[in-house]
């Protein structure tokens, strides 16, 4: 991670790839030009997919390569081979971060364990070739399918950091310095605020039990307006199925653990009700250094009957078995964490095809193909009077009967759409 800068936001392009167009060709032989239609289908598009990943920490990479975009699928071949569909694309992102549509806000999908994959862009179908325009009157069609066009879209990636226990407190109350002597997380450690610039995860171990516990960069007042480092890192403890709360006990730098303790709370509570409503245990940190004894009696009137709280000296372990032991026991009354759910699944499609063509064969039949074409075929019952009325009606709203008459069509000729031939009555 370069210069040690966290990354838990971004915007990125995405798009599927077109569908390939379907081969219009005819077989040909010496001597013998023109012996009827071999053309292939376009291939389809390529998928866009987003992937969990364990081993990414941020969404650093994304700020040097924001653009992913799915092959398109090729050109159908002759002798009825079907163009190659394209190449997808897969794109690994950090456990806990969800993908939101930029322009509505919707939740996409919420990629929470490694290696999920979830389909997210879909590519175009490919175009029919003209061999698939072949009926037992219609022998040597002359066109063929164009394929589907997909469009890029933008997308909001959002890191949310997975854990069980979220450490919270001001800055340089010894968050990291725990972490530390409880897993195997070695985050940096100063004696100078901010130190923690990103949120560090360790996994606590504890005989045959265990736990994630995230350090979160330490919060001033006005985080939750954004102040600080407040909105970049608030986000990151939504998540966390409890609180640990630590306190400077000691006042050393001047300030009063009670006061420190409320500002915290209200800072949370007015960023969400969710967190302030959490679970939370209390540790009262450095009661190794001169004060901190009176503190802690003060600390322990005041909010002693409304919370559990442990005494630490973070640097040197002590107190810290005890801790695990308490956090343990808040844990196994608590479910899971469980992803953000999802409304309804969601995926960007091609824009249905509503575009349409008109041919005329060597038999004078005028030949209308194209997605229209296509979404009627699927949906009207030929047998069915009510579907049929509905099929005309889609004829003229989409404007096929006015460019059949373009065309030059007239009165009692053909007109082939699908698997139906009628007579053109303008």
């Amino acid at each position: 991670m370069a210069n040690g800068e966290f990354t838990d936001k971004v915007k990125i392009l995405i798009r599927a790839g077109d569908g390939g167009d379907g081969m219009n060709s005819f077989k040909a032989f010496k001597g013998k030009p023109a012996c009827g239609p071999d053309g292939g289908d376009g291939g389809r598009g390529g998928d866009v997919y987003f992937v969990g990943d364990k081993d990414m920490n941020d969404l650093f990479p994304f700020r040097f390569t924001s653009r992913f975009i799915a092959d398109n699928g090729e050109v159908g071949g002759t002798n009825r081979c079907f163009g190659k569909s394209g190449k997808s694309v897969y794109i690994k992102v950090p456990l806990g971060t969800l993908v939101r549509d930029e322009e509505t806000g919707r939740l996409i999908c919420d990629i929470f364990e490694d290696g999920q994959e979830v389909l997210v862009a879909r590519g175009g179908n490919g175009g029919k070739g003209n061999v698939r325009f072949t009926t037992a009157r219609r022998h040597a069609p002359n066109f063929a399918q164009k394929g589907e066009k997909v469009k890029q879209h933008y997308v909001i990636l959002e890191l949310k950091v997975i854990a069980d226990v979220g450490f919270v407190g001001f800055p340089n109350v010894g968050k990291s310095t725990l972490l530390s002597k409880i897993s195997a997380a070695r985050p940096k450690i100063a004696n100078y605020h901010f130190t923690t610039l990103s949120p560090n995860l360790g996994v606590v171990r504890y005989y045959e039990k265990s736990f994630v516990a995230a350090d979160i960069p330490g919060l001033i007042e006005g985080a939750a307006q954004g102040a600080g480092l407040g909105h970049d890192f608030l986000r990151h403890i939504e998540r966390t199925r409890m609180l640990c709360h630590l306190v400077d006990i000691s006042g050393c730098e001047g300030r009063d653990p009670v006061e420190d303790f409320k500002k915290i709370n209200d800072e949370l509570k007015e960023y969400s009700e969710v967190l302030a409503g959490l679970p939370q245990i209390v540790v009262c940190n450095k009661c190794d250094m001169y004060g901190a004894e009176e503190n802690l009696k003060a600390f322990k009137k005041k909010y002693g009957r409304k919370y559990k709280i442990y005494p630490l000296t973070a640097i040197t372990g002590e107190g810290s078995r005890e801790l695990i032991e308490g956090i343990f026991e808040v844990l196994d009354t608590l479910p899971p964490v469980e992803p953000v759910p999802v409304e309804e699944e969601f995926e960007y499609r091609a824009n249905e095809d509503l575009s349409f063509e008109i041919f005329k064969d060597d038999d004078g039949v005028f030949v209308v193909v194209g997605g229209l074409i296509d979404m009627l075929c699927r949906n009207v019952v030929l047998n069915n009077p009510d579907s049929m009325q509905y099929f005309q009606k889609i004829l003229r709203v989409r404007g096929v009967i006015k460019e059949l008459a373009k065309a030059g069509c007239k009165e009692g000729d053909t007109v082939s759409i699908g698997d139906v031939e009628f007579d053109f009555i303008p």
